[in-house]
């Protein structure tokens, strides 16, 4: 039984550190969404004048601050 315990343990241990790496990546991952969006949004500010390409702009910025903050509260 003590053996087991200790299979389980150095598992869970191995499992915390790759959710800590995946966290990590992660949030390399949306720092760099986010300023690809900034980028995006510039050029298309800079570009075109319509009304129409801002609001297209403001619902990915949207759905993507709700996927942090969806991924934010489940860790």
């Amino acid at each position: 039984m003590e053996r087991m315990n200790s299979e389980l343990y150095l598992q869970n241990c191995y499992i915390m550190k790759e959710n800590e790496r995946l966290r990590k990546k992660a949030q390399l991952l949306n720092q760099e969404n986010q300023a690809l969006l900034s980028e995006l949004k510039q050029k298309l500010s800079k570009g075109n004048g319509k009304g129409s390409a801002p609001n297209t702009i403001l619902d990915l910025n949207l759905s993507s601050s709700s996927n942090q903050n969806a991924s934010s509260s489940s860790n």
